[in-house]
């Protein structure tokens, strides 16, 4: 004889069990996690995704999947997780972009409603640089000169709305003064005419362009970042030659779907924490160029929220579009 439960016991037990966190019906992780980065294989992001992805799959005791889906600015590989399932395999491993993106794009999703911010993985300054032979010896030289002769002072940009041409307009902006955008496609055509004096000045990201500056091929006016580089420590930053508001950083950092159970939040971000303090980790993102982080979902969420109000002013501000 068989006994059933009445129906709104049963109603409320189907109730409960839908209100666990995911992590309660099977071990998380129970098989690999995805981590979707959303540009090309053997670029900045990707590198540094694959540092972190090694020793976050051997803390979690699952592989960490890097599945690379590059387009439109990261839209493409940010779009599929937000509409991925929010169970703690699909990640996303963003850059400076996400930022940006809302105010230059029309975008599928919704960046603050869309995603969780777990932890700010590693941060770049960049470096303002011009040729050798350039007249310009400090940044306050090189503004004198752009305030005395407006829109004559040329900077080269690895392309509309990228890093590099955010970093010159967000300095035009605060110095009250215009320049001439001369956009490139990608960054090392964009070094070589600096290099020759073509073109006046160029932010270029550390790790592509300290190397450039060590060996006399181009001259460091300052870096972006509130510190100086230890790489290049008699070179100053923007914010102690007379910019004291200036700060331009590029950065990763790791988010997950909205809807992700919560302590499945929390176990991926004390994992990455504790790879981000793995001194062989972070050996190998210095030795990339790159600033180590690994900080708390809160002060991730925080750093996104100031850094999407400030970028997205600027390119309303500045009228900057894409391409």
């Amino acid at each position: 004889m068989t006994h059933s439960l009445p129906l709104s016991r049963r109603h409320c037990l189907v109730l409960g069990a839908a209100a666990l966190p995911l992590s309660a019906w099977a071990a998380w992780p129970d098989r690999p996690v995805r981590l979707v980065v959303p540009y090309a294989a053997g670029g900045g992001a990707d590198n540094a995704a694959r540092v972190v992805a090694q020793r976050l799959g051997e803390l979690l005791g699952q592989t960490v999947v890097i599945d690379n889906k590059p387009g439109a600015g990261g839209v493409i590989g940010a779009d599929y997780v937000a509409k991925s399932t929010p169970d703690g395999y699909t990640a996303l491993f963003d850059a400076s972009a996400f930022a940006v993106n809302a105010a230059l794009r029309k975008l599928p999703y919704e960046p603050a409603r869309d995603f969780i911010p777990v932890s700010l993985i590693v941060s770049a300054p960049q470096i303002l640089v011009v040729s050798p032979q350039s007249p310009y010896k400090t940044l306050a030289e090189l503004l004198a000169a752009a305030r005395k002769t407006p829109g004559k002072i040329s900077f080269a940009s690895a392309g509309s709305a990228t890093a590099s041409h955010l970093a010159a307009e967000l300095m035009a902006d605060e110095a009250k003064v215009e320049m001439l955008h001369v956009p490139y496609k990608g960054g090392a055509p964009a070094l070589t005419d600096v290099m020759a004096g073509s073109v006046d000045l160029y932010f270029g990201n550390a790790a592509s362009t300290q190397q450039h500056v060590i060996s006399g091929k181009l001259r460091a006016l300052g870096v972006s970042s509130r510190q100086r580089l230890k790489s290049l420590a008699n070179v100053p930053t923007l914010s102690e030659s007379g910019m004291p508001d200036y700060e331009v950083l590029e950065w990763n950092g790791l988010f997950l779907p909205r809807g992700t159970p919560t302590d499945v939040v929390q176990r991926i971000a004390k994992d990455v924490q504790a790879v981000m303090a793995d001194a062989a980790v972070r050996e190998r993102l210095s030795l990339a160029g790159v600033v180590p982080v690994g900080n708390s979902p809160a002060e991730f969420s925080k750093f996104v929220e100031v850094e999407s109000r400030r970028w997205q002013a600027l390119v309303k501000a500045r009228g900057i579009k894409l391409d």
